[in-house]
């Protein structure tokens, strides 16, 4: 680990003004970036202690919302009662996640900005690595892929987000809220994260100094069918080979709307539109399910270690949208 100045931060305007500094890192649960720290992958000159500001509430919106702050824990916020009533899918996916002393510690804004599990970027003694030095190359690409993209990657990088809570959030239609030298904008879900493009060193579109403080949640639409599934090697502490954020919103049999967002398979959360479409205005019935199953992985192109998601990824939407529907 390289040396680096350590500063605790007393407000968000302090903590705002102690990372001027480009190479600053926020400091929340530090699940990720204490590890990315000790191989060297991360190398911050200054880290900033954010714990002490008072971003880990939930506090209730006008509009019948909730706004959560950035710095309530991962298990906190699975096991509120407004999070497991309203927002179910929610709730699922961050108890899907890691193990019970990492949800302890895991913040919200953390898990936003968690990084690929990708072997070749955590470990820095493969040299190609382009997350890591742009330019250097891809060595997923021809190496070990098993774990990684078969949607919406580039040749620049096939990496795959490891997030479960922000495939939830995005199947939610939720908006992250930041802070910065500019002043506060809001970003929703499905831009917060970006493709890797030529650009794979950049994970999300946050700018420089800005600082998550919240994540909203709109007016809840889907408690009643909605389900998290997330599909790996092991029951506990494992990240997804494929996983499926169902949302339906369902009256008298009928599909009104539907969000169905894909987590292991892409650089970012993966909403399949074309998956929706096939669903809204329909009854749930297997026929209508298969269509949806089949277009959830159009465009899919897989590498030689995982062809297998382009299946597994089908069955995974499938099984989702009947639990969601109650007919599992």
């Amino acid at each position: 680990m390289h040396a680096f100045v350590y500063l605790r931060a007393s407000s968000v305007d302090d903590a705002l003004a102690l990372a001027s500094d480009p190479n600053t890192r926020f400091l929340a649960g530090g699940t990720n970036l204490l590890d990315l720290m000790k191989g060297d992958v991360e190398q911050p000159t200054r880290v900033v202690d954010i714990n002490r500001l008072p971003l880990d509430r939930i506090t209730e919106l006008p509009d019948g919302g909730v706004r959560v702050g950035a710095l309530m824990r991962n298990s906190e916020l699975a096991n509120h009662r407004v999070i497991r009533e309203r927002y179910p899918l929610l709730s699922q996916a961050l108890l899907a996640g890691a193990s019970p002393q990492l949800r302890n510690m895991a913040s919200v804004g953390g898990n936003l900005l968690q990084r690929t599990r990708c072997g070749y970027f955590t470990d820095s003694a493969f040299p190609a690595c382009n997350k890591r030095h742009p330019g250097s190359g891809c060595a997923a690409r021809e190496g070990s892929n098993r774990m990684h993209a078969i949607l919406g990657a580039s040749e620049e990088c096939i990496a795959v987000n490891p997030s479960d809570m922000a495939v939830a959030l995005a199947a939610l239609d939720a908006v992250v809220a930041v802070r910065g030298p500019h002043g506060e904008r809001r970003i929703p879900m499905s831009e917060f994260h970006r493709l890797p493009g030529t650009m794979p060193q950049r994970d999300t579109n946050l700018a420089p100094g800005e600082l998550i403080v919240a994540v909203d949640l709109p007016p809840s639409r889907f408690a009643a069918h909605s389900h998290y599934l997330k599909v790996r090697d092991r029951a506990s502490y494992a990240f997804a080979l494929v996983s499926v954020a169902a949302a339906l919103d369902v009256s008298e049999g009928s599909v009104r709307d539907a969000r169905i967002v894909l987590g292991g398979v892409a650089h970012k959360p993966w909403r399949v539109r074309a998956a929706e479409r096939a669903l809204i205005g329909g009854r749930l019935e297997p026929a209508t399910i298969d269509t949806a199953a089949r277009a959830s992985v159009d465009g899919a192109k897989p590498y030689r270690d995982n062809a297998f998601k382009v299946a597994l990824t089908q069955r995974a939407v499938a099984r989702a949208l009947r639990t969601a529907g109650g007919s599992a």
